[in-house]
């Protein structure tokens, strides 16, 4: 039986690798087609970068691999736990407690605080900046907790938040607005948007009544929006009264922020060790809170125990894989692309290269992977999870487009975000409610290991090479066109596809998931 077992494994292994090649494929398309076509030059480290994205399909899939074996059961079984244990304020701790651990550590998150930190000349305090983000994420995943519990809508909680966020945009300092907008969507990193996702989709399943999709998404993308807001208030007060600290030219930005990733390029066992470490560090704050709210608080053991300390190891090594691969592959091809075409002049080819990696590396997302799959799980064949991934894609590299747009043009980000965002709420009143809460959540799945330091290096890069820019001001935003247009194109997705089925006569709302007749929702409206 256990020679099965792993026999079964292997062969699921082997099924998502195959499946991390063919996500891959987008971004190497790209990279080949400007290099040969537009560039008209080769790599001088074709044979490294080559590996590197190999590495990168290796961690892919068994980051995939262990997600399904570790994270999505404990997130579930916690999930279940609490819901039967019937306290509304264990509940609210643990959904505090996760989503203050899942971003006080995020690379992405400290990468960005510290860049703003230098560019800002010490006004923005980053640990500060990182503290309030965490503190409000905690907030806001307790929060969407309560909602779950209560039935709520998400309509109400996003519109209304949607709304503060565009009235202190319209009051906020320019200097921090594209900062806020990109703090909130880096909040949602590889590993956190999964275990949110199995604590919301595990708490919908328990409660009877409550639908898996339409209540069980929408932590992720209620962590996304508030962010924004404490972010653009800190701005306001720090701009207000704070006074700029004078940095010595050494200290200037010299280079778009990455997350702090590991190098590719140490030497020996040991190093190569301490990596491992480095990765295992910013899991471990996750890994802490889940074992003191099952052993202390509900002191009960972990079912499965062995399989899920593995998954657990497979998503950190699969991580430090994917990262490396990364470093070895598509940020030198990357970074040096965005270069080249800035110096070229010709601004139609740096849409065309905005729009490509948009798209190419949204679907290369390992997390956007997993939380389509799951969608498509929960909706019951209603909905494609490739169909789902395209929708975004498609959505970010147009968010990307615009935003590079806004940078070239020298045009203010409050006018852009502000449109975006009153888009988002009409689209919020008249899409379908199944989709909502999955719409916004796919807002924030966007904005990953993949796409975050792409998209930041080229930002900063455009900001930095067009005379009369700032980077402070115009180098930051564009991760937050990336998370407001996926929103737009799932939602006019939805709500096309359902007026084409009462076009043809069918009843939309027998069709819908959150229906009464879905057998997720247990016969209740």
């Amino acid at each position: 039986m256990e020679w099965e077992s792993c026999l079964e494994h292997f062969k699921a292994f082997a099924k998502i690798l195959g499946h991390s090649f063919r996500n891959l494929m987008p971004i190497v398309l790209v990279v080949v087609f400007f290099q040969a076509v537009i560039l008209q030059s080769v790599p001088d480290d074709l044979l490294s970068i080559t590996a590197g994205l190999l590495v990168v399909v290796l961690g892919v899939a068994l980051f995939l691999q262990g997600l399904e074996m570790g994270i999505f059961p404990i997130g579930k079984s916690l999930s279940n736990n609490f819901a039967q244990r019937g306290s509304a304020r264990l509940l609210l701790a643990f959904g505090f407690s996760l989503g203050f651990a899942t971003v006080i550590a995020e690379p992405a998150l400290i990468a960005v605080a510290t860049q703003a930190e230098t560019i800002s000349g010490g006004r923005i305090d980053g640990l500060l900046l990182r503290l309030i983000i965490a503190f409000s994420v905690g907030l806001v995943v307790a929060l969407g907790i309560l909602r779950i519990l209560f039935g709520h809508p998400l309509h109400g909680y996003m519109i209304t938040g949607y709304i503060g966020v565009v009235v202190v945009t319209f009051f906020a300092p320019e200097e921090i607005v594209g900062l806020a907008y990109d703090s909130g969507g880096v909040t949602t990193n590889i590993v956190t948007v999964p275990l949110v996702a199995a604590l919301g989709m595990g708490l919908a399943a328990s409660i009877k009544g409550r639908n898996v999709l339409s209540d069980g998404f929408g932590l992720v993308g209620l962590a996304v929006m508030v962010p924004m807001i404490t972010v653009q208030l800190y701005g306001a007060i720090v701009y207000s009264f704070g006074a700029e600290v004078t940095l010595p030219p050494a200290m200037a930005p010299a280079a778009p922020p990455e997350p702090e990733l590991p190098e590719p390029d140490h030497a020996g066992l040991w190093a190569w060790g301490l990596d491992i470490l480095v990765m295992f560090r910013d899991v471990l704050p996750i890994i802490a809170v889940v074992l003191f709210f099952q052993y202390v608080v509900l002191r009960r053991p972990i079912a499965h125990l062995p399989k899920v300390v593995f998954g657990f190891v497979l998503v950190i090594f699969g991580l430090y894989a994917f990262v490396v691969g990364l470093k070895l592959g598509l940020f030198p091809i990357g970074k040096g692309m965005a270069e080249q075409l800035i110096a070229l002049g010709q601004t139609g080819y740096i849409y065309l290269f905005a729009f490509a990696i948009g798209f190419a590396t949204t679907m290369a997302e390992p997390a956007l992977v997993a939380i389509g799959q799951k969608a498509e799980e929960a909706a019951r064949g209603r909905l494609d999870g490739t169909v789902i991934r395209l929708l975004v894609a498609l959505g970010v590299a147009i968010g990307i487009t615009i935003g590079v747009h806004r940078i070239i043009a020298g045009d203010s980000i409050h006018l852009y975000i502000m449109a975006g965002y009153i888009l988002v709420i009409l689209l919020t009143l008249l899409a379908p409610r199944y989709i909502v809460a999955l719409a916004y959540d796919l807002g924030g799945v966007t904005t990953s290991e993949v796409t975050v330091p792409l998209v930041t290096a080229l930002g900063i890069g455009l900001a930095s090479n067009i005379e009369g820019r700032n980077v402070l001001i115009d180098g930051f935003g564009l991760i937050a066109f990336a998370s407001i247009f996926p929103i737009v194109t799932v939602m006019l997705y939805a709500i096309a596809a359902e007026r084409v089925m009462r076009g043809q006569g069918e009843n939309g709302k027998e069709d819908h998931p959150d229906s009464p007749q879905s057998p997720d929702n247990g016969g209740k409206s």
